[in-house]
């Protein structure tokens, strides 16, 4: 299902007419690979997968604003193809050797221990530091995002 289409079908599921609504979203997937990032939508829909984390640092250089609470996003497949829309809850912005066991559970990737998620945000935020010309530390901060699943 294209990104528009499962925007369409969820503005008229709230009961809103598409050209009347004042609803908005930005459609994104997660990582940087098609494989991690169709695992990790697929985690969304199931319901395991409930937050993210992006470095604060990403949003300064590209210029964007952090989330808040009750933004919508669809997320896709890493093909575009829209896979769900999500309703941010809660937006915390703490260092990276912040990140809590019960965050590490709530972002539901691999074994959901903050071990697995410090391995694997530590090599991704690290690839992202370096394409970006600047070295990760261990206090920079990271966007973590909670959301849940409305369509």
């Amino acid at each position: 299902m294209t990104v528009e289409t499962m925007w369409a079908e969820y503005i008229k599921n709230c009961g809103e007419s598409f050209k009347a609504s004042n609803k908005t979203y930005e459609a994104w997937h997660f990582c940087n690979n098609e494989s991690d990032a169709n695992e990790l939508a697929d985690l969304t829909i199931r319901g395991i997968k409930r937050a993210t984390a992006s470095l604060k640092k990403s949003y300064e250089l590209d210029n964007e604003p952090l989330p808040k609470e009750k933004d919508l996003n669809i997320v896709t497949y890493y093909d575009g193809t829209a896979a769900c829309i999500i309703e941010v809850t809660n937006v915390k912005v703490v260092p990276f050797n912040e990140i809590t066991e019960e965050d590490a559970s709530v972002e539901g990737e691999g074994d959901g221990s903050l071990a697995y998620w410090r391995a694997g945000h530590l090599k991704f935020f690290k690839e992202e530091a370096e394409a970006n010309n600047y070295e990760f530390r261990e206090t920079d901060l990271v966007v973590f995002m909670t959301f849940r699943v409305v369509y």
